[in-house]
């Protein structure tokens, strides 16, 4: 009867450490960041970028009209990004098309298309660049 008795409280604490371990697992996962920027503010832009069909892009304007600009990348090669009349233009102060110009540092943000542009959410101007997907590199 002793033996039954020992046997019956190892299972009901083998049973409250199991389930106590599950229960800091969920608590710990609950602890992530949340939200649309939550990995992209922890460094881990990958991931952040890999939303399906958000793409950034970073790099040097080097040819801009009314409804696109032309971006080079650090692999030198560039990437059109479409604007369009929601897309908000960031720098220190409020921005508009007309501040994107040959020349300026930029990160698009948006939605890429099937034939390989961008359509543009945001663009902030002269972002401190660094190693991101899209072709960003540090600022100089």
């Amino acid at each position: 009867m002793k033996s039954n008795t020992i046997i019956i409280v190892l299972l009901i604490a083998i049973f409250v450490g199991v389930g106590g371990f599950f229960a800091g697992m969920k608590y710990q996962q609950s602890k992530k960041p949340q939200g649309r920027f939550g990995n992209f503010q922890q460094g881990q832009a990958g991931q952040f970028a890999q939303r399906q069909g958000f793409r950034p892009v970073n790099g040097e304007i080097i040819s801009a009209d009314e409804d696109s600009i032309t971006v080079k990348l650090a692999d030198n090669s560039s990437k059109i990004v479409l604007l369009t009349d929601t897309t908000a233009i960031n720098k220190s102060s409020e921005g508009s098309k007309e501040d994107l110009k040959v020349g300026e540092k930029v990160s698009a943000f948006g939605t890429e298309n099937s034939d390989g542009s961008v359509t543009a959410q945001s663009i902030q101007l002269n972002p401190i660049l660094r190693d991101m997907p899209g072709g960003g590199s540090p600022a100089n």
